[in-house]
């Protein structure tokens, strides 16, 4: 280690060590926030805003676990698609009214609106109705919600689900205040005057574009006595070495870490690690007459060795296997975790690799071929890039890989408009069932071009005559992951990602979501 890796070490784990108790925290997100419109947003540091300061019929509780929070009391029909919730009648919002069921219709049809074109649209599938009204084929006032008075809610569904609490804890399933969204029009939640509170914490400071903001806690929260911070201040760090420099300096009480300093700092005090659910992956383009052939397609995903890739470039996260993360879903029918059910689907294999890429190159009449990866230019993506050609070049031969890296935004539009061979990203789920990971999962162009009848079938069955049936639903969902996955290739898992932060050690209570990279400050306590 030289003397200024020591220096550095040392100055970080003293952090804070002599500084008085404190009820400030201050904190930091990567990227600014787009809108904190619940209808509009589209993004991780908005989505982490409105988590702490607006609230749904569940929150997340100490566990990551989804409990009752807006609400008092669900009930449920027998064919498992009515649920009532009764709302709490001692919840406000920030500026004293009452949280209203007419709130939550308000917010439901404002998200499902197509004139709205809200990025959570898709969201509202599992409700009765708001696939039809988002592709404007049904009226918005036909969507499967109903205040039955003022405290009392009714959702109906399209099919009986598992998974409803924990996707009515994300933020696109918020209330809104019926009456500042009529009052406001388009200028609601475009700073954090123009919105009113119902959470842990009010937003201010934000004017629409700026880089810094405060949570100050909501004194009308109907649970402010488990809130302990009176204030988090939160400024965008986009340069991870700037928040570990402003950590080092007693400026940040939190930052995250990027792959380059988690080597430096992983045997420091301060540095904290947890595998999260969001898959690293590759997705096909079956368009593509080379990649279009399975046998190419199974050869490139068997032809990485992953574990090499999660030590010596990630350092952090785990291995994956299959599209449907570990450790995160447990299965009804068996109390197992999902991905123990379902088993290891892609493993690294450099001699079956080898055999299905000459197959391949055998079905194209080629002794050689040329393709291309595109990845995102962030340094991350473009070393995952790196190492991947480095490994397919060596284990297939006859291939050249080339590898594109550009801006995120360019990446997706060129995987939309089917512009590549193959491409690798991340992707992080929005609720704990394999559905997400099956049929979003940042699977490219699934739908379009993804035909295969088994799959399609095992899917329509778990989603609908198997939905109260746990044993056939998950038989039907690993067939399907078998299908898409082993057989077919049409994507190849990679890794679950790693996310690694520096926390100063007087902070008690600092919890991220199940997801991984969204900070609850709700019970964060200063020692």
């Amino acid at each position: 280690m030289t003397a200024a890796a020591a220096l550095v070490l040392a100055a970080c784990s003293n952090n804070g060590s002599n500084a008085a108790p404190t009820e400030t925290m201050n904190t930091s997100v990567t990227n600014e926030i787009s809108t904190l419109d619940s209808s509009k947003y589209g993004d991780t540091t908005s989505s982490e805003v409105l988590q702490n300061s607006m609230e749904g019929l569940y929150r997340f509780n100490k566990k990551n676990q989804p409990e009752l929070a807006g609400a008092t009391k669900v009930e449920r029909s027998k064919d498992q698609k009515v649920y009532t919730f009764t709302l709490r009648n001692n919840a406000k919002w920030s500026n004293g009214d009452p949280v209203t069921a007419l709130d939550y219709v308000t917010a439901w049809r404002r998200t499902v609106d197509p004139k709205n074109s809200s990025l959570d649209a898709d969201s509202y599938a599992i409700i009765k109705n708001g696939e039809a009204i988002s592709q404007g084929k049904a009226p918005v006032n036909s969507l499967g919600i109903k205040a039955l008075g003022k405290y009392k809610v009714q959702v109906t569904l399209a099919n009986p689900i598992p998974y409803l609490p924990q996707i009515l804890e994300g933020a696109q399933f918020y209330p809104q205040n019926s009456k500042l969204v009529k009052k406001l029009g388009s200028k609601y939640g475009t700073s954090s005057k123009n919105l009113v509170y119902n959470g842990p914490f009010t937003v201010s400071g934000w004017t629409g574009s700026n880089l810094k903001w405060t949570y100050k806690k909501n004194p009308t929260y109907w649970n402010k006595k488990i809130v302990d911070l009176n204030k988090v201040n939160v400024q965008v760090v986009q340069t991870p070495s700037t928040g570990v420099n402003l950590f080092r300096s007693g400026e940040l009480d939190y930052t995250t870490l990027t792959s380059d300093f988690v080597k430096q700092y992983q045997n420091n005090s301060s540095y904290h690690t947890k595998v999260t659910p969001t898959n690293g992956y590759l997705s096909f383009n079956l368009k593509r007459k080379s990649t279009g052939n399975v046998h190419i397609r199974r050869a490139i995903s068997r032809a990485i060795n992953k574990q090499q890739l999660v030590k010596t470039v990630l350092h952090q996260g785990k291995v994956s296997n299959g599209i449907v993360a570990a450790n995160f879903i447990t299965d009804q029918a068996t109390g197992n975790d999902y991905r123990k059910d379902a088993g290891d689907l892609v493993t690294y294999n450099a001699k079956e690799a080898k055999k299905e890429w000459q197959l391949g190159l055998k079905q194209l009449g080629k002794k050689k071929l040329t393709l291309e990866l595109l990845t995102s230019d962030i340094d991350d993506a473009k070393r995952v890039g790196e190492f991947i050609q480095s490994n397919l070049m060596k284990n297939l031969p006859g291939l050249t890989l080339r590898v594109r890296s550009i801006p995120l935004k360019s990446r997706l539009s060129n995987t939309t408009n089917h512009n590549y061979d193959f491409v690798y990203g991340t992707w992080q789920p929005s609720y704990e069932d394999p559905i997400d990971f099956l049929t979003v999962g940042g699977l490219f162009n699934l739908a379009p071009d993804y035909h295969n009848a088994n799959f399609w079938k095992q899917i329509d069955l778990a989603r609908s005559t198997y939905a109260t049936d746990p044993q056939k639903r998950l038989n039907a969902l690993v067939n399907a992951e078998k299908q898409l996955i082993q057989k077919d290739a049409f994507a190849a898992p990679l890794f679950q990602q790693g996310t690694s932060y520096l926390l100063n050690k007087r902070v008690k209570g600092f919890q991220l979501s199940p997801y991984g990279n969204v900070a609850y400050y709700w019970n964060v306590k200063m020692k």
